[in-house]
């Protein structure tokens, strides 16, 4: 089974050697038919501390609590 790999914008850069990184969705409601975003916050290792906040990044997903190799994604 493949790896998700999520795209996101880092919010906080502050604890050593990880970011956090807020992933949006928009689902649509399955009464409403509106469009709704839904949001996570994922933890991800820098080993380098080179991204800072407003980056916008891929991680690829190993657990919800672990996630590893962000990159800058070209947007």
């Amino acid at each position: 089974m493949p790896k998700r790999i999520l795209q996101g914008k880092v919010v906080s850069h502050k604890a050593d050697k990880t970011i956090t990184v807020i992933v949006e969705r928009r689902i649509m409601h399955p009464m409403y038919k509106k469009f709704v975003t839904k949001s996570k916050k994922f933890s991800a290792h820098d080993s380098e501390n080179k991204f800072k906040e407003g980056d916008v990044v891929s991680i690829k997903a190993v657990s919800y609590t672990h996630l590893t190799l962000p990159t800058i994604c070209s947007v």
